[in-house]
């Protein structure tokens, strides 16, 4: 029989050696935006489309970008940015359904651990850009709110695309959460609803800009604005 407390121990070398190919592999990225979005939604579907069109946009204005690495929104996000100028990157997980990376990334990084996967998303983007999707995307939604609202990272746009599909959620947040005391007002501020993709790159384009004036020392090549 296995003894687990040895198993376990040697789990930290495998979380060790996640984060160091994620550190090594990421390090000299760029300015880049992280897109999340339903895996279900495939060629042909409006937001599919829609994270075509901003792949690409985002990545002729010198922004890589990265996606969960799989189907989907992912793939259309990651597929635009293959045809722009920056890099495509896949943060590819290990899932039950075995997720097959989209045939569209320029670096392709494969991780075991959801925890760390989350933390690249974070410490390599200067946004969030998310579009509808399941339990995962709202799971990475209001992580990067919470992340926001402690004031564990800086000024973070969290962007939600599709007025139609995220509207029901924040009028939820407006009628229970803020109406019983759980959340502030404020709160409501620390994300933005558009539904136009020439407006996110507009606001990340002044983002970008707001980033190197506020903090001149900031070298948005090497992440070190994030976490």
């Amino acid at each position: 029989m296995e003894d687990i407390r040895h198993s376990e121990t040697w789990r930290i070398f495998r979380v060790q050696s996640e984060l160091v190919e994620g550190f090594e592999t990421l390090y000299d990225l760029g300015p880049a935006v992280s897109v999340f979005g339903s895996a279900r939604l495939g060629p042909g579907n409006y937001y599919y489309e829609k994270a075509v069109e901003l792949g690409k946009k985002l990545s002729d204005e010198g922004f890589a970008v990265i996606t969960g690495g799989g189907p989907g929104i992912m793939e259309g996000a990651n597929k635009g940015a293959k045809m722009g100028k920056s890099p495509s990157v896949g943060l590819n997980i290990e899932i039950p359904t075995e997720q097959t990376p989209n045939k569209h990334q320029d670096i392709s990084l494969h991780f075991r651990y959801f925890f760390i996967r989350k933390l690249m998303f974070v410490k390599y983007a200067i946004a969030f850009i998310i579009f509808p999707g399941g339990f995962g995307t709202l799971d990475e939604t209001f992580e990067a709110v919470t992340l926001a609202q402690t004031k564990k990272i800086g000024k973070f746009p969290i962007i939600l695309f599709g007025k139609e599909y995220w509207q029901g959620m924040i009028e939820w947040l407006k009628q229970e959460p803020l109406a019983h005391g759980t959340i502030s007002a404020d709160d409501l501020t620390l994300f933005t609803l558009v539904d136009e993709i020439e407006e996110i790159c507009l606001y990340m384009g002044k983002h970008r800009e707001a980033c190197r004036e506020e903090s001149p020392s900031y070298d948005i090549h090497k992440g070190d604005f994030r976490i």
